[in-house]
């Protein structure tokens, strides 16, 4: 039976190797393979492994050899590899997991710091936007506890908002996890509170019948984003599940208002969804 396949981009920064480190953990509840994927960019010179006397190109493979001794014990019942590619590096990073039909892509962000000097700084947010699959993205300098343990869901009156439940379900069962389904209110209006409700109901209906824990808050809320950061870390959640809204064009490929803010603010990893976009053969809406 061929495993699922996990695509982790790296550019060798402490930043991508602390998504790596991650995608470990998630590889070995899910029975997955890792596929780290670099991409030929131009980048900075600190970056971790590398020697940068030569010519990054040349030294990338070494690198990635390193990291593949130093990990595939950790996880046995799978395997790592590599692939290197020539490109954009959202468009490229993208690319391989469709290609491998990847179930997930796990990439570090520098968040709103403005970091710009690897590549993962500039383009997580891009390859959370052009990506046909869900991506969790990690925050630099943040050591989550890992496995999953507590996941929030937050649930609003987009109706898109439910299509997030059949992933969340499968990687809650894979790790034991708790999941925690917030409804969000952002207005007085009864008809829309009331769609809040109904989706609410709908996502628990769907946890029962998958068996997965769950508990159930309502918060209202200003800004949705903030709220659903603030309440994960009262929890102590180290993921929050998330469906994006994005807006592409010829020219340009960038996430909505609400997903930019989450990814690039969250301290807690962040699992977005696209609509319409779920786990194969894990049911959903």
């Amino acid at each position: 039976m061929l495993m699922n396949k996990i695509i982790v981009a790296i550019d060798f920064s402490d930043c991508s190797i602390n998504a790596f480190l991650h995608a470990i953990s998630i590889a070995q509840h899910c029975q997955s393979d890792l596929i780290l994927v670099w991409v030929d960019k131009s980048v900075d010179e600190k970056e971790k492994y590398i020697d940068r006397k030569k010519d990054p190109s040349q030294d990338v493979q070494k690198a990635f050899e390193e990291l593949i001794a130093k990990y595939q014990p950790e996880l046995p019942e799978g395997k790592i590899s590599f692939v290197i590619r020539h490109g954009k590096v959202y468009k490229e990073v993208t690319a391989e997991a469709k290609t491998n039909k990847a179930m997930l892509i796990v990439v570090g962000t520098h968040g709103a710091s403005g970091f710009e000097e690897f590549w993962i700084g500039s383009n997580a947010n891009k390859i959370v936007a052009a990506s046909s699959c869900p991506v969790i993205t990690i925050r630099a300098g943040i050591n989550i506890a890992k496995p999953l343990r507590k996941i929030v869901v937050p649930i609003d009156g987009a109706e898109e908002t439910r299509q997030k439940a059949s992933f969340t379900a499968y990687l809650a069962k894979r790790h034991d996890a708790e999941v925690f389904v917030i409804k969000l209110y952002t207005s007085k209006i009864k008809e829309v509170r009331k769609n809040v409700d109904l989706y609410a109901s709908q996502v628990i209906r769907y946890f029962d019948d998958e068996k997965v824990k769950y508990h159930v808050d309502a918060l209202d809320a200003e800004n949705i984003s903030d709220a659903m950061i603030d309440y994960a870390k009262v929890i102590g959640a180290n993921l929050i599940s998330i469906m994006t809204e994005q807006e592409t064009t010829t020219a340009n490929i960038f996430l909505g208002p609400y997903a930019h803010q989450t990814v690039n603010h969250s301290s807690i990893p962040v699992l977005s969804i696209h609509p319409k976009e779920t786990l194969s053969g894990t049911g959903g809406f």
